[in-house]
């Protein structure tokens, strides 16, 4: 499995340590059937296909997109002012954004807000295996789209404060959060969640990641990442258990959203300070993998 590394400057590879889009800020990464999405800059898409070189697909001008979300015939993005876009998943350059507009009506709208005063953003997107998406609103909770439900559905109280959602690749109905309560679990498509902190040194989560049977979280004392570590658990939330093999006392910042991700047996892990942690005994035992690279903004496991 390649393993990606979106920086302040390019995407670095671990496996071969290649660069690609130096100079621009990666700000989401992506897996596609046969290619990786990627977007800089929170203005401009690329898709890199395998063995072949980036091509940038669409761009922004009037708005920032913080997100992307490959699935079979399009790309979701997730951008500034809660807004939803869709761009085609052929990779054709020049593809022309265009806007969710269920999304625009989705419920609580209204009541979206940020702590700061600013507008709220789309700051994560999930597909599960069924093709269920799930978006979280910073500051407006979760919501859930389904194409036999087509309309954008609440599933979360807004003032849990969500950072990040994931959604299970192989297992129905399952999708994990990192919220300002503690780690949340549905096992139910997002009709119930359960918040769960027993274990965790400090309840302000901010990154998670899923595979298998087992889900990983960051978790930190507040928003300025005060004593920030790893955690894992079973899909119940039951007895978080904090990694520490391999892995910094505390890291330095809140390992941030995008930052954590899970395939198989493989976690990884890329904080502000330019280093990524691997392993590949689910979370037990950690090693470094990269050092010194730019800040890193996100990572990808494909």
């Amino acid at each position: 499995m390649a393993t990606l590394i979106g920086t302040a400057d390019g995407v670095h590879s671990v496996e071969d340590q290649s660069v690609v889009l130096a100079g621009h800020r990666i700000d989401s990464l992506g897996r596609g059937d046969a290619a990786w999405w990627v977007l800089t800059d929170g203005d401009a898409v690329w898709n890199i296909p395998d063995g072949g070189t980036p091509s940038r697909v669409a761009g922004f001008d009037a708005t920032r997109v913080n997100c992307l979300l490959p699935r079979r015939d399009d790309v979701l993005l997730g951008t500034q002012a809660a807004q939803l876009f869709h761009i085609p998943s052929s990779g054709d350059q020049g593809a022309d954004p265009t806007i969710d507009q269920a999304f625009e009506e989705a419920p609580g709208r209204s009541d979206w807000y940020t702590p700061w005063g600013g507008p709220p953003d789309v700051r994560s997107l999930a597909e599960d295996r069924d093709g269920a998406v799930y978006l979280n609103v910073h500051v407006g909770g979760i919501l859930r789209y389904r194409d036999d439900d087509p309309v954008w559905k609440d599933t979360m109280d807004i003032n849990a404060d969500v950072h990040e959602v994931i959604a299970h690749r192989e297992t129905s109905g399952t999708a994990v959060a990192a919220t300002a309560r503690g780690l949340a679990i549905s096992r139910d498509g997002a009709e119930n969640w359960s918040f769960h902190t027993e274990g965790l040194h400090a309840r302000y989560c901010r990154a998670v990641a899923v595979a298998g049977d087992r889900v990983y979280v960051s978790a930190s004392r507040s928003n300025r990442g005060e004593n920030a570590a790893i955690y894992r658990t079973n899909l119940d939330g039951a007895n978080l258990e904090r990694c520490e093999a391999g892995l910094p006392e505390w890291f330095s910042t809140n390992v941030n959203t995008g930052c954590l991700q899970a395939a198989g047996e493989m976690v990884i892990v890329g904080d502000a300070d330019g280093t990524v942690y691997r392993s590949v005994d689910a979370g037990h035992k950690w090693v470094t993998a990269a050092e010194g690279l730019p800040s890193i903004r996100c990572v990808g496991i494909g």
